[in-house]
């Protein structure tokens, strides 16, 4: 028998109900803008249901859907980016928490024409907390083309880019998703407010960064 929203945890629910609250409270989020998913086990997620807002999110607005299709098993029709979140919690074991998010400057960086030469090491936050950061193409809201291309690139990105529509993080924990969401739009908002002043960290300082991230050390 499939499980229920009533039958989790009631401290996963409220956990997963505070983290959208403060997203919210973080900007990184507009009304029914961007999505938030948690993975539950081997065989299910809980997702925010399509057009809930974050802000004023609550339990009759979460969704539990298979991990291995998307389909949902209880509560209303799941977020239109399902195919995205459970494509990244199947590549990523560390993907216990997925969020699509389109904060201000970090979506006006999705929208330049030069998105994909752009340096984001600009602090130490970019390659200790984040990493390499992943781009793809405009692809249709909801479409097939989209949640694999956002799979693909998560295989070694933690974040992505979405041209044009907004941005892709994860983490182990609600506040890992969260920090590298927060960091991110910090530098986007460096990049966008210092233009041809901005000086990038040196390759070596950002390839030490990187190197300390990926052996979980400070």
């Amino acid at each position: 028998m499939n499980p229920t929203v009533s039958s989790l945890p009631k401290q996963l629910v409220s956990d997963f109900i505070e983290t959208a609250h403060e997203i919210s409270r973080r900007n990184l989020v507009e009304c029914s803008s961007g999505n938030l998913s948690v993975r539950l086990d081997e065989e299910y997620l809980l997702i925010k249901s399509s057009r809930a807002w974050l802000e004023r999110l609550q339990p009759s607005d979460l969704t539990l859907c298979r991990l291995s299709d998307g389909q949902a098993v209880d509560g209303p029709n799941p977020s239109v980016e399902i195919g995205f979140h459970t494509g990244i919690m199947k590549v990523r074991f560390d993907a216990k928490t997925v969020l699509h998010f389109q904060s201000p400057f970090a979506t006006a960086i999705t929208c330049r024409s030069d998105l994909h030469t752009l340096n984001f090491n600009v602090t130490p936050e970019v390659p200790f907390y984040i990493g390499a950061v992943g781009w793809v193409p405009f692809h249709m809201p909801g479409s097939p083309e989209l949640a694999h291309a956002v799979s693909e690139s998560a295989r070694s990105h933690a974040l992505i880019l979405l041209q044009n529509h907004g941005l892709v993080t994860f983490g182990d924990t609600f506040d890992e998703m969260i920090q590298r969401a927060v960091f991110f739009e910090m530098t986007a908002k460096i990049i966008l407010l210092d233009g041809a002043k901005l000086k990038p960290l040196l390759p070596e300082h950002s390839r030490r960064l990187m190197e300390l991230r990926n052996r979980k050390t400070v």
